[in-house]
Parts: C-alpha cells; structure tokens; sequence
C-alpha cells in the first residue's frame, strides 16, 4: 500500500508541476528584480540551453550554492583531466561566479532548471549526460525521477542529512524510499549522514568524509591583499564571516562593546547575501559606526569601523585579515555555516550554537581546541576580546584548528574510488574517440 501510495503522490507531484508550469513566470521574475537570477540567462532555468552539446562522453554535476560548488571542485578537475566534458548547474548567481573563477572556460555552466517535468525534460533531452552527479543535499524529485526513467546512473556525493530533513524524511518514509532507490550510490560526508541515508532507503551508501576539506585553499589577489594589509596596519581585527540576518547587527553590537578598550579595532562583516550591503551599511551607520563598502574600493582609513566584504569570491582575501573569525547561520540562524574553510586559513574559529548542519566538522574543531562555541552576543563579544588580548590562545586555536582539517583530508580520494565503477567507462569511451579521431 505505500508503495502505492508513493507512486501516486510522485504521480501528482509530476503532473501539479507541469500544470503550474507556464506561471512560474512571475517567480522568475521576481528573482531577476531581486538579483537573485540573471536576467540574460533566466531562459535556463526553463531547462533552454546557452550552449551545444559536445560531442563524447559527459558528465552533469550539480552544486547548488557556494560551498557545494567549491566542495565538487576537485572532483570536476579529476574529471577534466581525464578527458571527460563537465556540465556544471548552480542554483544562485554567486556559485555561478564561483564556477567561473574556479574552473574558467573548462566546464559548461548552466543554471539549474527547476525542478518541473518540462524544464527538467527539456534540459535532460539536450545535454543527455552519461552520469549524473548531485552535491550534499540537493534531493529534487523530478529529476531524480526523470534521471531514473532514462537509466543515467545518479550519485549523491558529500551527502549531508540535516536533523530538520531526516526528522521530515523520516514521517514520508515510503516517499523517501520510492526517491532513494534511484539513486546508484550516496557518498557521505559521516557515519551520521550514512546512517540516516541507510534508514531512508539508500543503497549502497559508503562515507567519504567532507570534500571541502580537500579543496584548494580560496584563492586571493596578492596584490590586493598587501594594499589593504597596508591600509590596516598595526590595526586590530576580526571578522563575521557568511553571516545571516541578525548576526551583522550582533557584530555591530561587538565592535562598538569592544572598541572601548580596543580603540583602533576594524570589524570585518561578510553576509551571506551580498545584496543585502546596502540596508546593513545604512543600519550600521544609524548606529554611529563608520563603514565602507568593499565594492566601492574605498581605502579602509583610520576612521573606518566596519569594512562590509559585499564582494563575491573573496572569503580568501577577507578571512587573511585577521586571525579570529565568528562564522555565521549560527547565532540568530539555525545549521550553520561551514567552518574549514576559516579553520584551513588560518584563524581561530568562533560560532554560535546552531550548527547541526556541520556538526561532525565542529565536533572534530571543539575536541581539539580549534574551535569555540558562544550563546549570545555578550559572550562573543567576550571571547573576541579575550583572543585580542592573548596571542599565545589563538595561535593554539589557530595551529589546532589547521592541525584538525589536515587530518580530515582524504575525502576526495575516497570518493573518486566510489565513482570508479561510473567514471572508468566513460575515460575509456573518450579515449576511444579521441583515437578515432573525433574531438
């Protein structure tokens, strides 16, 4: 009787999306005046394409957002090396710039399309891919389905299971399994994650670990970095990284606790949502705090308080201004924000409480003294000063946390060996071709 029952919500599930299909018009819309899509290319999110397909095999990789498209990175080079062609879809205009300074003109990059019969079918039917390859938690019913139908084998890599979505999973059991069986092989990011992806129907299912930790380091302008290490000078800093709404007014808050006993403090402030500066800059400044942009190129002069990082693809250059730094989605949001990257360059790492998200990476940070939870606003303003104030902590912090990503390292390499069975065909199938002459 589930099972049944799980055909038949899918059923309707498939057939609402296509009914709603020529409305979703306005949404898209609304996201291109929100800067939340680009204009010239909102045709791919109806699944038309931008480019040709290339002739030999290929390979769909989709990474939703920022972390999960710097996470398949290195998994894409491998790919690339091996002679095989990349379409790579991200569903924000910020992953997008990412894939483009990350990996240039060696992928295709696409919008994804959303997750309705026709444009899913369109996409599907013009790129054709060999392998289809899904970052963390990107669960889409249709494609899955679609995927499914046209026997391409589909993998999950750096799967990650939050509480909120096991917990809703787990009351739709029967739906959950109905999904997952289409699905050729999960990799992990931990025993936790695999479990829960055991429990909801996922066969097989291995644990890789997390990818981001074997990425590159983020890249930075080395020129741009010394003129602003010039600019601050002898200047104290710290900075509130991938921050959500609330987290950049609690920052506002520290900075002006803490510029009493710190007078030549700089609060460095990078949200989440870069078009979000504008209202956090005039929000700041009501509160008498002195703040420019980074967009704007402004010198960061003796006066300034907060320098706002509103640019997008520089956590490399603002996490190497400081030493210690709060990531955000964790005091006033819920899950957080991935800390390796802050732990891998170099600072002491603080957060708020909510980070179920990635709560193995904090666990691993916390054991070793690389990281440091806070409740409130009061106690990160707290545990800043007492960084500011005692070198020798926060280079303990700072060695324990870099210490802790080293020893985590190794997913890639277990993931490739996952991917082995999906990939090995399709090198053999390009070098084939290209030994028949065929580009």
């Amino acid at each position: 009787m589930s099972e049944r029952w799980a055909r038949t919500i899918l059923t309707t599930y498939r057939w609402a999306g296509a009914a709603a299909y020529p409305l979703v018009g306005g949404y898209i819309a609304w996201r291109v005046n929100k800067g939340k899509e680009e204009r010239t290319r909102r045709h791919e999110r109806y699944g038309r394409p931008s480019h040709e397909r290339p002739e030999g095999p290929l390979i769909w990789v989709h990474a939703a957002s920022v972390g999960e498209t710097i996470a398949v990175t290195g998994l894409i080079e491998h790919f690339l090396a091996a002679g095989i062609k990349i379409v790579l879809t991200t569903g924000t205009v910020t992953s997008a710039s990412v894939a483009t300074e990350r990996l240039g003109g060696r992928v295709i990059h696409q919008y994804v399309p959303l997750d309705l019969k026709p444009a899913v079918s369109r996409f599907l039917n013009h790129w054709r891919p060999d392998l289809a390859i899904m970052a963390e938690s990107e669960i889409w019913p249709m494609t899955i389905l679609e995927l499914g139908a046209r026997r391409v084998p589909q993998v999950l890599v750096n799967g990650r299971m939050s509480d909120r979505s096991f917990k809703s999973w787990r009351k739709r059991s029967f739906l959950a399994e109905a999904l997952f069986e289409n699905l050729a092989h999960v990799v992990a990011q931990s025993e936790v994650d695999g479990e829960r992806f055991r429990k909801l129907g996922a066969r097989p299912v291995t644990v890789s670990g997390n990818l981001k930790v074997d990425t590159q380091h983020p890249p930075v302008d080395a020129a741009t970095l010394a003129a602003i290490r010039g600019q601050i000078g002898g200047r104290r800093t710290w900075a509130a990284v991938s921050t959500h709404d609330g987290e950049e007014m609690a920052a506002a808050d520290v900075h002006k606790m803490l510029r009493k006993r710190h007078p030549d403090l700089l609060s460095i402030v990078v949200p989440r949502h870069p078009e979000r500066a504008p209202a956090l800059k005039a929000e700041m400044e009501a509160r008498g705090l002195k703040v420019i942009c980074r967009s704007t190129g402004e010198a960061v002069t003796a006066g300034i308080d907060i320098l706002l990082g509103d640019t997008i693809g520089e956590m490399g250059l603002y996490l190497r201004l400081t030493e210690i730094a709060f990531v955000g989605r964790s005091l006033t949001g819920s899950g957080g924000q991935n800390p390796i990257e802050p732990a891998m360059l170099g600072t002491a790492v603080l957060s708020g409480c909510n980070v179920q998200n990635f709560r193995e990476a904090y666990r691993r940070l916390i054991d070793s003294g690389g990281a440091r939870l806070v409740r409130d606003t009061q106690m990160l303003a707290g545990a800043v000063n007492y960084l500011l104030n005692n070198a020798g902590k926060r280079e303990e912090m700072i060695a324990a946390g870099r210490h802790t990503v080293e020893e985590m390292s190794g997913a890639l390499t277990r993931t490739l060996t996952a991917l082995e069975p999906f990939i090995h065909p399709l090198i053999v199938q390009s070098r084939l071709q290209r030994g028949n002459g065929r580009p």
